[in-house]
């Protein structure tokens, strides 16, 4: 027998023993083994790269999931969790060699308290379930993700998600106040509490995004707030991108925080109106959205100040929405800008890197410079407030070299994003897209500590392996592609 054929023999018994240890406390048809009911799972958002897991299992309850973990703990099979598999860094890519624990049956909203302006949730249930849930109380859940009809509130935590108004109101970590986690060997944790603070450390915020590699989230408590009694949309046109960056910088520094403020380049906008209709003018090279919420009168006022520092800062013309409808179809334009440039392209590669606010028109600027470069189009939305840009670098999945240089051009804009003063990430996490960026981040002494912490959590890497944080010796050897002047590849991950 030779080794290709001995490999995958051992491949197979040893799936199969997992699945009948698996199948011993979970129904036969909530265990996965046969390849064509696992394909589903190769992937999550980021689809350039998929790997088919070993097994899949869809437990019901904590009981069945903590069950689980502790026979793989055992086992020593390496698991990755996974929600509605609409994260765009591979942090749910699976294992060929582990199981896929998925959570998509937890759907359940456990419980809303008006007073305490709370929801107790499970991590299956998704982001805009818990807004539609809390509307008869006049509450509604902040963070608003752009697929937030689909990604499900425990990816969420696991990526730190965040949304078109986080500039106001935060990220996932600032709207959840307790979590319930089991750990690898299936201990449960309660983290979190209903005070305002607590004593030891903030474990809390240690866990959102952490990317599923210290524990699985099995129940979520999130805050609620009551829904403003009016909102007002400024969309104001550019004729300059670097305009539009420093109007953002204008507003930020007049004391001004929008509920949202978003940015769109040329290709972006008309990528999206064909797709929207949303009123945007094709033949600005840049729009801002700024919207105001809270009392009438607080919005007249504000409105009034953005539209102030908005013409002093450069734009041609401006637009204020008159209705909700109006309000809202401005902000489904900048929602639809990933599925409107998928219509543009056969592929396209979502970045997600932060930086200071005041280099925003430098940062773009190089961008336009790597387009010509790498000789792909690039799409920029930006979470233009908090400086979380979203570039699209469109390419052709099927055509090795576009992947190559995809994902060089991906490196590059990252990296401007580190040397201007910024991170690699706003709200998507790094799982295997930003991994080689995690050495250019951060020193070896800060990745130890980082190694540390996963450690105390999970003393075998059993959960999300390979995601997120280096090892010491990749970062070496990405220092000498550097030097060379190469990429380093993901490792072992199948591609188109």
């Amino acid at each position: 027998m030779n080794v290709a054929v001995e490999t995958s023999a051992m491949s197979r018994a040893r799936q199969r023993e997992v699945a009948e240890a698996l199948r011993a406390f979970l129904p036969s048809p909530s265990v996965l083994s046969d390849r064509e009911v696992l394909k589903p799972y190769e992937c999550d958002g980021l689809s350039a790269y998929r790997r088919v897991p070993m097994v899949v299992a869809l437990p019901e309850s904590e009981e069945q999931v903590r069950m689980v973990l502790k026979t793989c703990h055992e086992m020593r099979v390496p698991v990755v969790a996974r929600g509605a598999g609409t994260g765009l860094s591979g942090g749910a890519l699976p294992l060929a060699d582990g199981v896929l624990l998925s959570l998509a049956k937890f759907m359940r909203i456990l419980a809303i308290d008006p007073v305490a302006r709370t929801a107790r949730v499970q991590p299956g249930v998704r982001n805009l379930a818990i807004s539609e849930a809390a509307e008869p109380y006049g509450l509604y859940y902040a963070p608003d993700p752009s697929s937030q009809i689909a990604c499900t509130i425990g990816g969420n935590i696991a990526e730190n998600a965040g949304g078109v108004h986080c500039l106001k109101y935060g990220l996932t970590v600032h709207n959840i106040v307790k979590l319930r986690v089991l750990t690898m060997d299936g201990e449960a944790l309660e983290i979190g509490g209903d005070g305002l603070d607590a004593a030891g450390y903030d474990l809390l915020a240690l866990m959102t995004g952490s990317e599923g590699m210290l524990g699985v989230i099995t129940e979520i408590t999130v805050k609620l707030l009551p829904r403003p009694e009016t909102a007002q949309v400024v969309m104001a046109a550019f004729d300059d991108i670097g305009r539009a960056g420093q109007a953002v910088a204008d507003i930020i520094a007049a004391g001004i925080v929008p509920a949202g403020l978003e940015m769109m380049d040329k290709a972006a906008t008309h990528a999206v109106e064909p797709f929207v209709n949303a009123g945007y003018p094709l033949d600005a090279e840049a729009i801002l959205l700024a919207e105001s919420d809270g009392s009438a009168g607080e919005v007249a006022d504000e409105i009034k100040r953005i539209q102030e520092v908005m013409s002093a800062s450069g734009a041609t013309r401006m637009r204020t929405s008159r209705d909700e409808a109006e309000r809202l179809r401005f902000w489904a334009g900048r929602k639809a800008a990933f599925p409107a440039v998928g219509r543009l392209t056969p592929d396209y590669y979502c970045m997600d890197g932060t930086i200071p606010r005041k280099r925003l028109g430098e940062v773009l600027q190089g961008i336009a410079r790597m387009e010509k470069k790498y000789g792909l189009r690039c799409a920029n939305v930006f979470h233009a407030g908090d400086g979380n840009l979203h570039p699209l670098i469109m390419y052709d999945a099927n055509d090795p070299d576009q992947l190559r240089r995809t994902e060089e051009f991906g490196a590059e804009i990252l990296e401007l994003c580190i040397r201007v003063g910024g991170t690699i990430t706003g709200e998507h996490g790094v799982g295997i897209e930003k991994i080689n960026q995690m050495c250019v981040q951060f020193k070896p002494a800060e990745l130890e500590l980082f190694h540390g912490v996963k450690h105390a959590f999970d003393e075998h890497a059993l959960l999300n392996p390979g995601k997120a944080v280096p090892t010491l010796a990749r970062c070496a050897e990405y220092s000498r592609m550097h030097v060379r002047g190469g990429q380093l590849p993901h490792p072992e991950l199948p591609r188109f």
